[in-house]
């Protein structure tokens, strides 16, 4: 068995991937969580008055090696599981579930956390221990330590099933969207459809061992579907069995699942004092307060609303004149506008995708970066993968000191879960004056290369890239003393800017120029395209963003009150009411599938997107007018935002980035809402 500790015994202690075998996780487990035990234990027995160092520091490096072996474990479990990792997974989260309560729930741990954080005015602590004292209080207050005993075990008890709940949501999902695929032999039925695309099915179907083409829920494979299959038919059968994931009569319905883990959410917050789950989360948060957030969407949604009908009419009426539609269904919506825009721009993805082959885009994303940053990256064979598609890099800074470890898993495959993330297999922090750099990772679901073609990206899979590659800064980044207010560990709604701000480069001439070569002739983009993809970037932007809003409002409607919910479908319909604008599906219900808010970490949290939005406008707003790669600006944004990571509050970061809060006014602006 691997000897699972914080630091192993390879290059830059990257995590042993091949060495693990999935009996030992278990066993692992168990000894991570005895080491961590005895590590609080200590500080908890520690017979000195507590102090900043012997208990706040103490219990921030403790568990170490428990971390480590979590975020391999429930890493792999996302982008390569199988149902052995799923058992475990089940097996592993009421234990850790426990163990976090245990420290949470420690009366005399509580205690000496309080002692110090009531004396905090006379300590003279950094910024960054404020923080950090702040953080661990309210982790214990937020988490039922001023509760009575006979609380803290309903506590406890929600807690446990709760992490149960939401994995067993997760994995419904996962099974529905594995589960359906559609057989297609007519080639007539393909009729639309991208040479990619069909290439990609056809493949599909030979891993099936069937004649003909597959096409899966899968973005990848479902997406081209959806947007080009000239056979009506067909885009609707397949629109509605992914409409459907987890809200069918099968053993993966999800609707009773929602219903009690927004039951155990409300009931968890009322118990701590809050008067709804949105109001527990929101504390931690940039917005503050549900009420902020539901006049930020529906402000918002004021200004976007009208944008939208006027093209929903434009869409509509052009649907009717090509081909006699009376009225537009939901899914007609991807095909018309894709046809519209072709006919409006003369740009699809098939015109734009062999300027976009993934190796150079992801080497555009790496220049972009030098040039911003002063980072390089290598590609290096010397750490271990756990899937071959992996590719990993060393991360160098402008001295050419070592910042990071990178991975890059790109393709789509049965044991990764659909989307795009990025995670982490090690934070970064600094011990005993040793800067412990992190290992950062993303991992996509992008068209894959076919016998004929490297693997070409669509223009939203390339804004997909450099999204995640702005987490993945954020993480490489990463410079200060403590893991949990280390890279990505700030506000939920500040997360977003640096991911979001990297897709603005994806539209500038002087940035596209760096990547945007055609695989075959070498040929960079036409300056025609990028006028084109920069005049199409606000094309529907108003459906678009009602669509976006209609799944904050949705959240806030299951999360901001203590809703009646007697069907699911109802609930949803009616939450959703101000932004519909196609005709409901009677068997869809996207909320059983709504896997951003009840197994991941968005509950409360959607609005997030668009508020990272505003920040992420007005951010590029002042690159623009200095220069898109001005070094000085790329600087400051690394020094007050990429570097700090949760050490202040993100308003404060933000103000020193750039001199003052942000307006609205630069997002409205680029949406073409103004």
């Amino acid at each position: 068995m691997t000897m699972f500790t914080e630091k192993f015994n390879t290059p830059y202690t990257a995590a042993p991937f091949s060495q693990i075998q999935l009996e030992d996780y278990i066993p692992a487990f168990d000894q991570t969580i005895a080491q961590a035990r005895a590590e609080v234990d200590a500080i908890i027995n520690n017979p000195e008055a507590p102090t900043f160092e012997n208990t706040l520091e103490a219990l921030e490096f403790s568990g170490q090696a428990l971390d480590r072996l979590s975020s391999i474990f429930f890493n792999l479990n996302a982008a390569e599981t199988n149902d052995t990792l799923q058992q475990i997974a089940q097996e592993v989260s009421p234990k850790l579930t426990a163990f976090g309560n245990d420290i949470a729930l420690n009366e005399t741990l509580f205690q000496r956390v309080k002692a110090i954080y009531d004396q905090r005015d006379s300590l003279s602590l950094s910024p960054e221990q404020s923080m950090l004292l702040e953080k661990k209080y309210k982790g214990f207050s937020r988490n039922g330590a001023l509760l009575a005993e006979d609380q803290k075990n309903r506590l406890r008890a929600i807690d446990t099933e709760l992490a149960k709940l939401k994995l067993t949501f997760g994995e419904n999902v996962l099974a529905e969207t594995n589960s359906y695929f559609k057989h297609i032999t007519k080639a007539e039925d393909l009729a639309g459809l991208p040479e990619g695309a069909i290439e990609a099915a056809a493949a599909l179907a030979q891993s099936k061992g069937l004649e003909g083409w597959v096409f899966t829920l899968d973005f990848p494979s479902y997406m081209p579907l959806i947007t080009y299959a000239d056979n009506r038919e067909l885009r609707k059968e397949v629109a509605i069995a992914f409409g459907k994931k987890s809200f069918q009569d099968n053993s993966c319905n999800n609707t009773e699942i929602l219903k009690r883990i927004v039951t155990l959410r409300h009931e968890r917050a009322q118990l701590l004092g809050y008067a709804s789950h949105a109001h527990f989360v929101l504390e931690e948060r940039m917005a503050q307060n549900p009420e902020t957030i539901k006049t930020f969407l529906n402000d918002l949604l004021a200004k976007a609303k009208p944008a939208a009908q006027r093209e929903f009419a434009q869409l509509s009426a052009f649907a009717k004149e090509r081909n006699g539609l009376d009225h537009l269904e939901k899914w007609d919506g991807a095909y018309y506008s894709e046809k519209l825009k072709q006919e409006l721009f003369d740009l699809d993805d098939e015109l734009l995708k062999p300027y976009f082959p993934l190796e150079k885009v992801l080497q555009g994303a790496f220049t972009v970066a030098e040039k911003l940053f002063g980072l390089t990256f290598h590609e290096i064979d010397t750490i271990d993968k756990y899937h071959p598609d992996v590719q990993t890099y060393e991360v160098r800074g402008e001295a050419n000191e070592f910042l990071a470890l990178f991975y890059a898993d790109f393709f789509p495959r049965p044991g990764k879960r659909p989307g795009a993330w990025m995670t982490s297999f090690k934070s970064q922090y600094i011990q005993n004056g040793v800067n412990d750099r992190p290992h950062v990772s993303i991992v996509c679901n992008f068209t894959p290369p076919t016998p004929s073609k490297p693997s070409l990206l669509t223009f939203n899979e390339v804004t997909t890239l450099f999204h995640e590659f702005g987490h993945a800064l954020h993480g490489m980044l990463a410079n200060t003393t403590y893991p949990s207010l280390s890279g990505t560990s700030v506000y939920w709604d500040f997360v977003e800017l640096p991911s979001q701000v990297m897709e603005n480069w994806c539209y500038e001439p002087e940035a596209l120029a760096l990547f945007a070569h055609h695989y075959e002739t070498g040929e960079v983009i036409p300056q025609a395209y990028v006028d084109k993809i920069k005049e199409s970037a606000s094309f529907m932007e108003g459906m678009a963003t009602v669509r976006q809003l209609s799944f904050g409002l949705l959240d806030m409607a299951y999360h901001a009150q203590i809703p009646v919910i007697d069907d699911v479908k109802a609930f949803e319909v009616a939450a959703m009411r101000e932004t519909a604008l196609y005709p409901d599906v009677l068997d869809n219900c996207m909320s059983p599938a709504f896997s951003h808010i009840f197994q991941g970490g968005y509950s409360s949290g959607y609005y997030s997107y668009k508020w990272a939005e505003v920040l992420d406008a007005d951010a590029f707003a002042y690159f623009q007018e200095k220069g898109i790669f001005n070094k000085e600006v790329g600087t400051r944004f690394k020094e007050t935002v990429l570097s700090q990571g949760g050490t202040e509050l993100p308003m404060e970061l933000y103000k020193k980035f750039r001199g003052q809060e942000p307006k609205p006014e630069a997002l409205l602006k680029r949406a073409g809402l103004l």
